[in-house]
Order: structure tokens, then C-alpha cells, then sequence
């Protein structure tokens, strides 16, 4: 019911302020699971992609978006957002699992595979979760491309900017291979960053964006 309201709410605000131009919306299935896998460029990634499709979207967050500011916290859970505690020991077998139990309910799943924001809007390599997601419940997996959503946001802003926005679907891809298997997994996630690279036209970086963070 919440979630409903929000988009009664969000999506007009969207549409309006930002007059977003949406490519491909005819790849997300009407019905069914799939896994919407995105670049990464702000936090309102999470905001705008659920508010431009008809069907919900459920991500995760880490947990101290919904233990924090209030009015985050209640955005998160407007959202449909999951929690997730990234400092403990299995955090992402239990956000996978999550995302599982999200699909095998027939819902839309979306997830960052760069596993954190871009530093600088280039796209960085993938975490192999997506591809075990993708192999173990055989969901199609559709690549999502995010166009001047970190101009809306800027780091260290906290006010929105009004900028238009953009966003571009692709087809969905069912994958193949061993979840089991290290190689396979690295192989379906090259190949999913290739989607969304094709799609977003940014440079892509061999590296993680977390340790380039790191490293900064």
C-alpha cells in the first residue's frame, strides 16, 4: 500500500520536473520475474527507475539508509527497498538470497552490479552475484542504462537539481551456465556489463569502483 501511494505521488513529480525520456520500456515483461541489472550513478537510481515503470521494483540498500535520517528511512521503505547489513560477514549471500526469494515471487528484482556508485560516471566491472542470481533461478536478466541521474545529485549536494534525465532499457537475456562454477559466473557478468555499456555509451574501467574509491 505504501509503495502505491509513492508512486501516485513520485511518478507525475518525476515525469514533471525532469521530463525524463524513457527508451525500451516494451523490454521489461508485463508479468513475471526478471532482474534489472543497472549502471550506477546516484542514490536516486533507486528513485527514478521505480517510478518510470509500471511494475514495482524491489532493491537493497544498505541498512543504515533506514536506520538513519527519517525521512530516507522512509523513502527506502516507500520504495520497496530491502534491508541489508553490508558490515556483516555474509551480507551478500543474504542480499542474493533476498533477491532470489524477490523473483521466485514473480516480481522484478534491480541491482547495481558495479556493487556501489560510479566515482566519476564511468562504468566499472561487475560483482559476480548478478550472474549467480541469473544462473541459479534462470530469471531473464534485462540491462538498464541511468543518463544524467548524478546531475540531479551531485556528491556532497542536498538539494535536487532540475536537469533532464534519461533512461534506456534493453532486451531481456536468459543465461546460461554453472552458478557453481567461478568462470561461468565471471563470463555471464562481463557479458551483462557489455549490455549496459552498449546501452549507456560510457568508458568501462577493468577495475572495481569500490577499490577505486578506496584508493582515492
Amino acid at each position: 500500500m505504501l509503495y502505491r501511494i509513492a508512486k501516485i505521488v513520485t511518478a507525475p513529480t518525476v515525469r514533471l520536473l525532469w521530463r525524463p525520456v524513457v527508451q525500451g520500456r516494451e523490454h521489461v515483461p508485463e508479468t513475471g520475474p526478471a532482474i534489472l541489472a543497472s549502471n550506477h550513478l546516484s542514490i536516486l537510481d533507486s528513485f527514478f527507475l521505480p517510478a518510470l515503470l509500471p511494475r514495482k521494483v524491489t532493491f537493497v540498500a544498505k541498512n543504515e539508509y533506514f536506520t538513519g535520517n527519517p525521512v530516507t528511512a522512509m523513502f527506502m521503505r516507500s520504495t520497496g527497498n530491502l534491508a541489508i547489513d553490508r558490515e556483516s560477514a555474509g551480507a551478500a549471500q543474504a542480499m542474493l538470497d533476498a533477491a532470489a526469494g524477490v523473483l521466485k515471487a514473480g516480481e522484478l528484482f534491480g541491482i547495481y552490479p558495479e556493487g556501489t556508485r560510479s566515482p566519476d560516471g564511468r562504468l566499472y566491472k561487475g560483482k559476480i552475484g548478478v550472474a549467480w542470481l541469473a544462473l541459479t533461478t534462470g530469471t531473464p536478466v534485462v540491462p538498464v542504462a541511468m543518463e544524467g541521474v548524478d546531475r540531479v545529485l551531485p556528491p556532497g549536494a542536498s538539494v535536487p537539481r532540475i536537469t533532464r534525465i534519461g533512461i534506456r532499457i534493453g532486451a531481456p537475456t536468459v543465461y546460461t551456465g554453472d552458478p557453481g562454477s567461478a568462470r561461468d559466473r565471471r563470463q555471464v557478468t562481463d557479458q551483462i556489463m557489455e549490455a549496459i555499456r552498449d546501452l549507456s555509451g560510457q568508458e568501462y574501467v577493468n577495475k572495481y569502483a569500490a577499490s577505486v574509491k578506496n584508493a582515492s
